[in-house]
């Protein structure tokens, strides 16, 4: 039963990076909006590709590692992606670079991310209990107690 809670959570992560990136792809200003890069010339091409690729291939990772069994590992694809992200924030704040609201927000998200992936990762990858009496400890075939 918590393992569904554990793949639920991580779809609906994937479902919103998922159409992130595919807006990105679509559309780069969508990443100028809401990550306040300017896009000039060819800067938009380079802006739509990584950005997109960075948030697709998070959300595909998530989604594998949610669904396929066996896969769990997969989880750990978008835990290094914003765990990396996570780390070049802190860096550049220690570094002097200007940190805004949405720099704290980015950070925040990007944390809860490692987090959910890495638990979801552990809760996932471990042996499912059997829930059959008669292969249990304290089973029908056991009569102590």
């Amino acid at each position: 039963m918590t393992n569904w809670i554990w793949r639920g959570a991580v779809l609906l992560w994937a479902a919103f990076f998922t159409i992130l990136g595919v807006q990105g792809v679509l559309n780069p200003a969508t990443f100028t909006e809401t990550f306040g890069i300017g896009i000039e010339g060819a800067a938009a091409n380079t802006v739509r590709a990584d950005l997109s690729a960075f948030f697709l291939v998070a959300a595909v990772g998530a989604a594998v590692g949610a669904l396929v069994p066996g896969w769990a590992r997969a989880l750990l694809v978008p835990a290094a992606l914003y765990g990396t992200a996570l780390i070049g924030r802190l860096l550049g704040a220690a570094m002097g670079d200007l940190v805004n609201g949405a720099i704290v927000q980015a950070m925040i998200i990007e944390a809860l991310t490692v987090v959910l992936m890495l638990a979801s990762w552990w809760a996932l990858s471990r042996p499912v209990a059997s829930h059959d009496p008669a292969t249990t400890v304290g089973g029908p075939d056991n009569i102590a107690g």
